[in-house]
């Protein structure tokens, strides 16, 4: 597996970071093997990441040495993380400095220290386990993906068969370690003995542009709110002679940005692609070959090597034919062990056989390429008839409108953030959907909140509307 095949590109660099470090393949190993040490049995660790070579090591070391990690934002608010630690009992937490663990230090490297938690009652875990991921971003859920060694391996390999990845390749990191698109950049990088820059600067900074120059990226990735700030800083006007190729996941974007963003590449020969996943396919499911993005915007296009999809209606009929909807069922190697929500779940073992229901709604078009058209769960029924909140919010953003919206079998609730606009809101939901502005109730709110990746935390939009009513 690629954690384990690093010697291979022991002259090679892995990583420049944005303390002007760098480091070889061999440096990573060396210094994997110092931790390693540290550790006993088939360990659980919290790994507090930031985009630095501290948590690459711990990640490294814990996949090479068979142990389990769960990756957690360093930047956790500390009540949920004190939660997660007496509920899950690690044995070690490798984190910052300057985090309050009171756990005893065994060993440090840089700026991190590695603590021991072990108390006896540390919960089992499976041999096959090899990584935890929250798919609720900064909210402290105590419900995991659980994901094995395996998983990983076969996710970098599909992403490795059509991604033009190479040992020359440079990647930065605009997308949080913890986070599987993010981590998944890592790894199929380090399958193929390319170059990683690390770096917590915000691309809102000019000194994520200045690293970024000096160390010559090859690739940029990014979710949603990654384009939309982007577009702000007048990307396609900057002078990046390194950049090759550009990616994106995580959600979806407005078909006409798309369409910016594809006329950018042509004109400037580099190529985009974009791609869909989720946490529990260990990151990766579809991507749309780059020759494709103009001709198919919105389409998630085909599934991964090794990967298959189906759609399913509602009768658990298979659907072949185009402009019909039905749940995006997918089946590959890289489908997660299953879900862990409580210490007792991380001696499972594979639960879920390798097939995953997305909850996704997607459709086919007459090519037979794949598009997402809403979420099974972010269906509504107001007066009997079916409402796709995800359709509604793709059209208000269309228009102009950064919304959020919210509904059940009563009402539709839109968040907003741009005051007086309540009316023309009401005005062309009811124009377009028929849905009677008495069932709809819109509310202003001064920013929509959003996770790390920048998707919406629904959740916390109502308690927001809520606290301004």
């Amino acid at each position: 597996m690629f954690f384990n095949s690093l010697s291979q590109f022991s002259s090679n660099t892995a990583i420049f970071d944005d303390q002007g470090s760098q480091y070889r393949y061999e440096d990573l190993i060396t210094n994997s093997d110092h931790f390693l040490s540290y550790l006993k049995g088939k360990s659980l660790i919290f790994i507090l990441c930031k985009n630095n070579i501290e948590t690459l090591i711990g990640y490294l070391s814990s996949l090479r040495g068979g142990h389990a990690a769960y990756l957690v934002d360093a930047n956790l608010e500390e009540s949920l993380l004190i939660n997660l630690i007496k509920k899950y009992k690690p044995d070690f937490i490798w984190h910052p400095k300057e985090t309050s663990i009171t756990c005893p230090h065994v060993t440090e490297f840089k700026k991190y220290y590695l603590s021991s938690c072990y108390s006896g009652t540390s919960p089992s875990t499976h041999p096959d386990l090899a990584l935890l991921l929250s798919t609720s971003g900064t909210t402290g859920s105590s419900k995991l993906v659980r994901l094995s060694f395996m998983n990983l391996h076969e996710n970098a390999v599909s992403i490795c068969d059509y991604l033009p990845i190479t040992s020359k390749e440079r990647s930065i990191s605009t997308l949080p370690m913890h986070y599987s698109y993010g981590l998944s950049i890592i790894n199929s990088h380090l399958l193929k003995g390319a170059t990683l820059l690390l770096t917590n600067h915000n691309m809102m900074t000019k000194d994520f542009w200045t690293f970024f120059k000096e160390y010559q990226a090859t690739s940029l990735a990014g979710v949603p709110y990654t384009y939309e700030m982007l577009k702000k800083l007048r990307f396609e006007k900057m002078e990046l002679p390194s950049l090759k190729y550009l990616t994106q996941a995580g959600g979806k974007l407005n078909v006409d940005f798309v369409k910016e963003i594809v006329d950018f590449c042509q004109k400037t020969n580099r190529q985009f692609y974009v791609m869909y996943g989720q946490t529990e396919a260990t990151a990766r499911i579809s991507y749309l070959p780059w020759e494709f993005a103009g001709k198919k915007p919105g389409s998630i296009g085909m599934p991964i090597k090794n990967g298959d999809i189906q759609l399913i209606d509602a009768d658990g009929t298979i659907i072949k034919s185009p402009h019909r909807s039905g749940e995006l069922v997918y089946r590959g190697p890289n489908v997660m062990m299953g879900y862990a929500q409580c210490p007792e779940d991380l001696s499972l073992g594979n639960s879920s056989q390798g097939t995953l229901n997305t909850g996704d709604i997607a459709e086919y078009d007459e090519d037979g390429f794949c598009y997402i058209v809403g979420r099974k769960k972010r269906i509504s029924k107001v007066l009997g008839m079916r409402i796709n909140l995800d359709e509604i919010e793709q059209m208000l953003k269309q228009k102009g409108f950064e919304v959020a919206c919210i509904g059940d079998d009563f009402s539709l609730v839109i968040a907003h953030t741009q005051e007086g606009e309540e009316n023309n809101i009401k005005d062309l939901i009811y124009s377009r959907f028929r849905i009677h502005r008495s069932f709809i109730k819109v509310a202003y709110v001064p920013i929509i909140a959003k996770n790390a990746s920048g998707k919406i935390l629904y959740h916390r939009v109502l308690e927001e509307i809520g606290s301004a009513s």
